[in-house]
């Protein structure tokens, strides 16, 4: 602690900056460590409504974009921004079942396809 308060008399803006990079390090080290394991315990969740298509594709290890083509659902682009798969159903005017079981193939085929 000394030193450290040795340090901050003699360079003062040096000392800032360094303890500043150390926190914002420590701060994505932290994000890092919580995104990785929230991911490791939510793989492969079964599809369920409230789920966006990039939550889906994250969750079984594939591609957002594949998965948008491969079920028919229409990219993010268009929809103005990431809609649960219920929503998607609603606008399409049908049950969130056949887009789950559109959502549920498409996963089979982009996984069966090396």
């Amino acid at each position: 602690m000394t030193r450290l308060l040795t340090l901050w008399r003699a360079r003062p803006v040096l000392t800032t900056a360094f303890l500043l990079a150390c926190a914002v390090t420590l701060f994505f080290a932290g994000r890092l460590v919580v995104y990785t394991a929230y991911w490791a315990t939510h793989r492969e969740l079964p599809v369920e409504p409230w789920m966006t298509v990039g939550y889906v594709a994250r969750s079984w290890g594939l591609d957002p974009r594949a998965l948008d083509a491969a079920a028919g659902l229409p990219p993010p682009e268009e929809r103005g921004r990431p809609k649960p798969l219920a929503e998607i159903a609603r606008d399409r005017g049908v049950p969130v079942a056949e887009v789950i079981a559109e959502v549920r193939a498409a996963i089979a085929t982009l996984r069966a396809d090396p």
